[in-house]
């Protein structure tokens, strides 16, 4: 990877960051509705595997979704738009934190129901298997949703239609307030993708560059063999499940141990010393990270709400 690109990851990752930090601060003032769930910590995740991805590879994912609409090329300003039901945002206003989406990005939506968006990840694959061409469809999904009956029946369906599905789970160690190794029967995720014959691999989801490695690694494998491929991005959510979470379901020690791995340090760390970049250089970009972030808070809360009629727009097909 050319230096420039490394050093666009560092700026997509701070300013997920900061935009999640500023989306909290709005929510908190009432001026964000309905419910919200940050990406803080799981950064070099979607960044790590979007920049692996071809254009004309597809992107789904849950409800977690602000930071990998950012990662897919919507503007923070659209994004900012959304969280706060504004008309220039990227679904309208009408889709708000957790339905964001874009076809113009090839990226297929966040999705509020737990695992529902698996079914669908199958279908886009099934399109492009009618297509005849060799997209991949990358989904994201929480550990939380391989323990319910959407994540069997389309993991089944990708290894048997052999459908180019990169399955990937953001292992962020919670399903909402329950640990992994009080839900799952296995304690690795990955594990699950044996039952079904699915190759699978385990990556360190704070090392942004190990997640694209391991990325790179699996689309290439997807695209080439027409067979579906699981991949466990092993990670932590350093604010609560979402807005409303009061937290009590894990200790202070445990939050502050994984902060000490924030994925923004690890890469800001591997830049320095492999001497990509210079501390006033990343400083910089901090600043035109922040900078964006500010414009598109700024864009967003001076933006018009939906008109009225909108309620009735893009609800039914036109029969005609």
């Amino acid at each position: 990877m050319k230096k420039e690109q490394q050093l666009d990851l560092y700026y997509q990752m701070v300013v997920i960051r900061r935009a999640e930090e500023r989306g909290a601060e709005l929510y908190q003032a009432g001026k964000i509705g309905g419910f919200m769930h940050l990406y803080i910590g799981q950064e070099a995740v979607s960044t790590g595997l979007i920049a692996a991805r071809e254009p004309r590879d597809r992107v789904i994912t849950a409800y977690r979704d602000h930071g990998v609409a950012i990662n897919c090329g919507i503007s923070t300003k659209e994004m900012m738009a959304e969280l706060l039901g504004k008309a220039t945002g990227v679904s309208k206003g009408k889709g708000g934190s957790m339905h964001m989406a874009s076809t113009e990005h090839n990226f297929w939506g966040g999705h509020a129901i737990v695992g529902g968006h698996l079914p669908v990840a199958a279908g886009l694959a099934i399109g492009d298997q009618y297509a005849e061409n060799d997209n991949v469809t990358i989904c994201m999904f929480g550990d939380g949703a391989t323990n319910i009956g959407y994540f069997h029946e389309a993991l089944n369906i990708a290894k048997t239609w052999g459908l180019r599905v990169l399955w990937v789970c953001e292992n962020n160690q919670y399903g909402m307030g329950t640990s992994v190794e009080r839900a799952s029967a296995v304690s690795d995720i990955r594990q699950k993708a044996d039952g079904y014959g699915m190759k699978s691999a385990e990556v360190d989801g704070m090392d942004v560059m190990k997640v694209y490695e391991a990325s790179k690694e699996a689309i290439a494998y997807v695209r080439k063999n027409s067979e579906p491929y699981f991949l466990e991005i092993n990670t932590y959510r350093f604010r609560g499940h979402s807005m409303g979470d009061p937290e009590r379901y894990r200790k202070a020690e445990e939050v502050k141990k994984w902060q000490q791995e924030d994925p923004i340090g690890i890469f800001n760390k591997y830049l320095l010393d492999k001497k990509i970049a210079t501390k006033k250089q990343l400083d910089e970009i901090e600043a035109r990270a922040e900078q964006e972030v500010n414009e598109a808070v700024e864009f967003a809360e001076n933006s018009p709400e939906p008109a009225m009629e909108e309620l009735f727009t893009n609800v039914y097909v036109d029969g005609n």
